[in-house]
């Protein structure tokens, strides 16, 4: 037999059996958007916000949205009715039932209130803003906006800022250029200090998330002073990218943040201690976690973790115990405990106490009890084996980038497959057009003389 034709079999066979996973990936697909996943006990209603993901189009699977869950059951969801064009973000009930929300599509920014009674906005406000991740209602009427993505002429204007909702004016602006050096992170570009969160904290204070600054601060707005910092730029053994930290307060009045210390994969709490910092608490030890995004305590000592790349909410106990699962795709971002909270005077998820110091629960603890193990079976394959050979960089670009463009069907090694596939396939169909060349341009000649 031709050499050439065992060749063109070989590859044949080689393109097939690296595309077969993927085909019967999509075949063998049951679509879903929520289901249960661990489910101890009754825990109330949760309410998460849903970031979701567009490419070139979408479906139900990864559409932005809330979703209300009671006990193991979803209650009702709202979302957009088109794809492509909204994000959602920061979710927090309210005194009166309803829900604040923050979206945002390209260059503008929404924040509105939502009945689930009616399944209706109350009021939405529109900012030219980009990408806000959040905003919170102060007890006075007024929002707090977190301006994540702001220049002017090549200098960032990141900041946050209050709006009258009332007058429609900015009635105080903090902007991080004013209090960090140019060269911060490498210095200004279009998502500078990317602010993911900011809080309320009751008196002059926010506490603010300046995620690519690795750390979180106490900002005074009386005196436009920084009060408190934990962490600093590239100081990734505390906080590496993180998310919605929340601030807490021990029985003696110890001043505590608890973050979803995101890039770490981990949960992290820390006490304010002799000037200082001391970490008394560290979930996620040996994986499981994949980017978590948020983490707020309930009053019963358990925290309410939104393990986004696992594309699950979670409650875990001191312990790491978890006592309640709930997969919610695409990317969930923010969930609520409704009623964990009642304090009308601060804004963020968590209760102001237990600590973990109160509960005498300081240490450092993997997950246990999952209904799934890994939770999300496949995905971390890839990054796991390159991890294993010392690629970590090449691993944290699959674990952070890959998710994001693959179809929501296919697992991690399906998707290594296929495009392993559709590459042999490119560069076997090049090799043949090459080889056949002067047939072709033979052919062309003949078509274009007659």
């Amino acid at each position: 037999m031709d050499r050439r034709l065992l060749a063109r079999i070989a590859v044949a066979a080689l393109v097939a059996l690296l595309l077969a996973p993927g085909v019967v990936a999509f075949v063998t697909h049951e679509p879903t958007n929520a289901k249960a996943g661990t489910t101890t006990g009754a825990t109330g209603q949760t309410v998460v916000a849903v970031q979701g993901f567009h490419f070139r189009g979408g479906s139900e699977k990864t559409q932005a949205r809330l979703v209300s869950i009671r006990d193991d059951e979803v209650d009702w969801q709202y979302g957009e009715q088109t794809f492509g064009e909204t994000w959602f973000y920061d979710v927090d009930p309210l005194e009166n039932g309803n829900l604040l929300a923050t979206t945002a599509r390209d260059g503008e920014t929404f924040v509105f209130e939502y009945d689930p009674e009616t399944g209706e906005r109350v009021w939405t406000e529109q900012f030219g803003i980009e990408d806000t991740h959040d905003a919170d209602l102060l007890p006075n009427g007024d929002l707090v906006v977190a301006n994540m993505r702001e220049t002017t002429d090549g200098v960032a204007d990141d900041g946050v800022f209050v709006y009258n909702r009332t007058t429609g004016e900015r009635t105080w602006e903090w902007r991080f250029r004013d209090h960090y050096d140019e060269s911060t992170d490498g210095g200004y570009d279009d998502d500078w200090t990317h602010v993911n969160d900011v809080d309320y904290l009751g008196g002059d204070r926010f506490l603010l998330s300046p995620r690519n600054f690795d750390q979180a601060i106490v900002v005074n707005r009386s005196t436009d002073e920084i009060e408190l910092r934990l962490g600093s730029d590239g100081a990734h053994e505390t906080l590496y990218e993180q998310h919605n930290p929340d601030y807490l307060t021990s029985a003696d009045g110890t001043p505590t943040l608890l973050v979803a210390d995101s890039e770490n994969d981990r949960i992290v709490e820390y006490e304010r201690r002799d000037e200082g910092w001391t970490r008394t608490w560290t979930v996620g030890v040996g994986g499981a976690l994949n980017w978590p995004r948020d983490a707020d305590r309930l009053p019963n000592g358990n925290t309410l973790v939104t393990d986004s790349l696992n594309h699950r909410v979670i409650e875990i106990t001191p312990t790491g115990e978890i006592v309640w699962e709930y997969y919610v795709t695409w990317g969930p971002y923010d969930a609520e405990r409704v009623g964990a909270t009642t304090d009308c005077d601060r804004t963020g998820g968590s209760a102001r106490s237990p600590t973990i110091a109160d509960l005498n629960a300081s240490g450092a603890y993997a997950l246990s009890g999952s209904a799934n193990d890994p939770p999300i079976p496949g995905e971390s394959g890839p990054s796991a084996l390159l991890s294993s050979i010392g690629l970590d960089g090449p691993a944290s670009t699959w674990d952070h980038i890959v998710p994001w463009v693959k179809p929501t069907w296919a697992s991690g090694w399906t998707f290594l497959a296929g495009v392993a596939g559709l590459s042999l396939a490119l560069g076997w169909g090049t090799a043949e057009l090459w080889l056949s060349r002067e047939l072709i341009g033979e052919e062309i000649r003949a078509r274009l003389s007659g």
